[in-house]
């Protein structure tokens, strides 16, 4: 009868030792629910700036039990929320036995984003009349929306676009600077010194890129790189 009793009290102490080591784990729930108070926050941030957020927090399994946190869950992004639809958001605990994991988020972004007014050709120059402001859905390409005018009057097409076509970086490029035949200045230039000559560009090119000069003084054909419009840069 005495071993039967302490067969029982020891069998209740591990049942509730295993009830409490249960209770104290962070289970799929706390995790999920921290993810969504998490982007609903985010959400709501964003509103202010006339930006609209629709989410669903991803899959998570059930199985999943953690090490208790004394504290708040930590949440952020690890994935950059502008480029894609589907990032992570990683929940951490920093206590005594710390854990990270990363929850998958479906999310859609809407918000003024610039657009083209009209079916534009490529090689066409961009001017703010061309452009106009539309709902869009932001986080749709990976390359990024443009939203500042600015960003894109002086621009031109790389291809056709039909009206309505969201504008993002990977559409644009910069105007030649020097076109092949115009006359630049060349600014041969060091720390202490700059000379300069004139010379003749023999290609089309833009700010920043590198291209070949006639020296009209030499004859000799040098590279150099455009600076400014008309102008060309040789380091020393």
């Amino acid at each position: 009868m005495q071993k039967r009793t302490i067969f029982l009290a020891t069998l209740g102490l591990l049942l509730s030792l295993q009830g409490t080591r249960a209770a104290a784990a962070t289970e799929a729930d706390d995790i999920r629910e921290a993810t969504r108070l998490f982007l609903q926050q985010w959400a709501d941030e964003q509103s202010s700036r006339n930006i609209r957020i629709e989410f669903e927090v991803g899959h998570i399994d059930s199985r999943v039990s953690l090490a208790d946190c004394p504290g708040e869950l930590e949440t952020s992004f690890s994935t950059d929320p502008m480029r894609s639809t589907r990032p992570s958001v990683l929940v951490a605990c920093s206590g005594n036995r710390p854990w990270r994991m990363y929850v998958t988020a479906d999310l859609d972004i809407f918000g003024p984003g610039l657009v083209a007014a009209r079916p534009l050709a490529r090689g066409e120059l961009l001017q703010d009349s061309l452009l106009k402001v539309s709902e869009v859905q932001l986080n749709s390409s990976y390359k990024g929306v443009l939203t500042d005018r600015e960003q894109i009057t002086g621009m031109i097409l790389r291809r056709p676009v039909k009206a309505g076509t969201l504008i993002t970086p990977d559409l644009l490029e910069a105007p030649d600077a020097i076109e092949r035949g115009d006359h630049v200045i060349i600014v041969a230039r060091s720390e202490s010194f700059s000379v300069q000559s004139r010379g003749k560009a023999l290609a089309n090119a833009s700010v920043g890129d590198q291209v070949l000069i006639e020296n009209l003084s030499s004859a000799r054909t040098v590279r150099a790189r455009v600076i400014a419009p008309g102008r060309v840069e040789i380091p020393m």
